[in-house]
């Protein structure tokens, strides 16, 4: 199979982006990133993207009208080298419906709770482990899913769970979390590029048979 052409987008520190990079260079992913687009010129995940050879994009969100031009300026970029899968890597902005309708099912995000627990609005970074630290659940962990037109509602490819002590912080939490997403993340990357993930309705059918 040829190499699934990849673009990620990032908002921080690209932590999850390096997952990504690390497993494609030790030849797990059937996959090449194209390119890295951040809607912050100083995002650590940028110079990540550098280092290993790939383009890196800021695209600011100043210069447009409206979200919605944005996310067409973005599109421009990701079909300028010919992205096929798009990976939203702590992407901060929600993407428009054009955007969504442009690469149905051709968009996975990685978020920091075991979904439908402590997502949609208003939860990202350190608030979801927050809110989890707050409510007293047991266990939380990190969830890889299809992006839809509302947030963290896509089809979930892969789940894992950690347990949460007494005595953890929201700071505690995450780092545990943080190990989970680089591993999931990753998998349901293979698992695409491999051509081994089903829709159906919306569950999604990972088929492991060779």
């Amino acid at each position: 199979m040829p190499q699934v052409k990849i673009g990620v987008l990032v908002s921080g520190s690209g932590s999850n982006l390096q997952s990504i990079i690390d497993n494609i260079e030790l030849g797990k992913i059937n996959g090449k990133i194209e390119v890295v687009i951040s809607n912050r010129e100083n995002a650590y995940g940028l110079e990540r993207a550098r280092q290993h050879g790939i383009d890196a994009v800021f695209v600011h969100s100043k210069e447009f009208a409206n979200i919605e031009q944005f996310d067409e300026a973005i599109i421009r970029e990701l079909k300028r080298h010919n992205v096929e899968l798009v990976i939203l890597a702590g992407y901060l902005k929600i993407l428009t419906s054009k955007f969504i309708e442009e690469y149905n099912n051709k968009i996975i995000n990685i978020h920091p709770s075991l979904i439908p627990s402590f997502c949609g609005k208003g939860y990202y970074g350190i608030k979801v482990h927050e809110a989890a630290i707050n409510y007293g659940v047991k266990i939380s962990g990190a969830t890889v899913h299809f992006v839809d037109e509302n947030a963290d509602t896509g089809p979930i490819i892969l789940q894992e769970s950690v347990n949460i002590e007494y005595s953890d912080s929201a700071e505690i939490l995450q780092k545990k979390v943080l190990k989970i997403e680089h591993k999931i993340l990753p998998q349901a990357v293979q698992y695409y590029c491999d051509g081994k993930i089903e829709i159906i309705d919306r569950k999604v059918k990972i088929n492991m048979e060779e």
